[in-house]
């Protein structure tokens, strides 16, 4: 039976931005190159694009040998771990890469190594190509490669670097005593694994996780109205009223506190009039512009809009406890549940992740928004929005990374009012 070694890479030049992924097949006897592929994928994230080089690695050795065995050696840490099954795939867009790459061979002819990225340079290298065709608004291919060979392997004499052909064979020697030492690996855990389903590589010692860094969503609750004091519902059906003189006031010290921290790299805003007054001071202080989102707005409360809580009770008792006991229970009038809210919720985090990997936005939204976005966090359950406090222009924070973890880093932050 043969063995292949797949290397596979991709990569995003924004995340998500233009990406394109690169891959090679070579011979896991004697390192040779057997398959080359490179794809440019228009705008996407770097995890899709890893997916998609992996995916088209292993349609390249499918190719050559559909009977083949296939070690597969990536430096993506998300990858190789959700592959193995020892992370969840949570994230939508991942999901079916990973059904389709797990189908293209039996699972028991296939494993999975992580190896730093300096032992990836080939696929990087593929990868980095089809990007750069792409930017030219071409298509990658072999014969119009224009990579710069790598440099010779230590060792190597003046001699045989005298011109290109020497450089591509120490380059070719070089890869060669890698794949060899990823095919020893191969066999090795062929050996002990006795026939598992499936079988990895391990990397000696703790590596790190690779995931890079996280998104992490900072969440201001605008400042004071002056419904906020007389704790009256106010949410997007009412009167949309706009801050106070003391909301103004906790505007500025949140913009202060968050232009002492000097992490905010965009900031977004509900499309109410509190929020985008709130964020208009803030993003003014840190020179930033202001991208309004509709997925932030606060729950609409229907009939209960300008109501007290005890004005709740006595006008609508039963639909208050109703309300109260079932998140899928919505105020008098049409109004939004919670449910509806957490949908809403979960579908505008996942947008603005996406599109802020590894930066720092500010979210300037309401209370039941942040209440929503760290529960989801948590994993919590409904009734515990009741259980949260927030107060107005109060910071919370939330982190996102890449497999689909999340980690609350900050809860209802007042001290920069005080």
């Amino acid at each position: 039976m043969r063995e292949f070694v797949v290397e596979a890479d991709g990569g995003s030049r924004g995340n998500p931005g233009p990406a394109g992924y690169g891959a090679v097949v070579r011979d896991a006897a004697t390192g040779q190159a057997l398959s080359e592929v490179a794809e440019y994928l228009g705008v996407v994230t770097n995890n899709v694009a890893e997916y998609r080089g992996l995916l088209a690695g292993l349609r390249a050795a499918r190719a050559l040998d559909p009977a083949a065995t296939v070690h597969v050696r990536m430096d993506s840490k998300l990858v190789v771990e959700q592959m193995t099954g020892r992370w969840k795939i949570k994230h939508p867009d991942l999901k079916p890469l990973a059904a389709e790459a797990a189908r293209v061979f039996p699972p028991e002819r296939v494993t999975y190594e992580w190896i730093p990225r300096e032992r990836n340079k080939h696929a990087d290298r593929l990868a980095n190509e089809a990007m750069d065709a792409g930017a030219r608004g071409e298509q990658w291919s072999a014969s119009a490669s224009t990579a710069e060979p790598e440099a010779p392997a230590a060792g190597t004499t003046a001699g045989t670097v005298a011109g290109p052909d020497a450089l591509a064979a120490a380059r070719e020697a070089a890869d060669v005593r890698a794949a060899r030492t990823a095919a020893a690996d191969v066999q090795a855990a062929g050996s002990a694994a006795g026939g598992r389903a499936a079988r990895t590589v391990a990397t000696p010692g703790w590596a790190p996780a690779d995931l890079g860094a996280p998104a992490t969503l900072v969440l201001l609750r605008h400042g004071e109205t002056p419904l906020t004091p007389q704790k009256r519902f106010s949410g997007s059906g009412g009167t949309d009223p706009s801050l106070s003189a003391v909301g103004r006031e906790q505007a500025e010290k949140a913009a202060v506190a968050l232009a002492r921290r000097g992490t905010i790299q965009a900031v977004v805003s509900s499309p109410l009039a509190r929020t985008r007054e709130t964020a208009a001071v803030v993003a003014a202080r840190l020179g930033l512009d202001v991208t309004v989102d509709e997925g932030l707005r606060e729950t609409d409360f229907g009939a209960w809009e300008g109501l007290t809580f005890a004005e709740v009770r006595e006008r609508y008792p039963d639909d208050l406890d109703a309300w109260l006991a079932s998140a899928d229970a919505a105020p008098t009038g049409g109004g939004e549940s919670f449910a509806a809210t957490a949908t809403r919720i979960a579908a505008t985090r996942d947008k603005l992740v996406a599109a802020h990997a590894g930066r720092t936005v500010l979210l300037v939204t309401h209370v039941t928004p942040i209440k929503t976005f760290v529960r989801l966090a948590l994993g919590a359950p409904p009734e515990s929005l009741f259980r949260m406090e927030l107060s107005a222009a109060s910071l919370s924070a939330v982190a996102y990374y890449a497999d689909g973890n999340a980690s609350v880093r900050l809860l209802n932050d007042t001290s920069h009012l005080r």
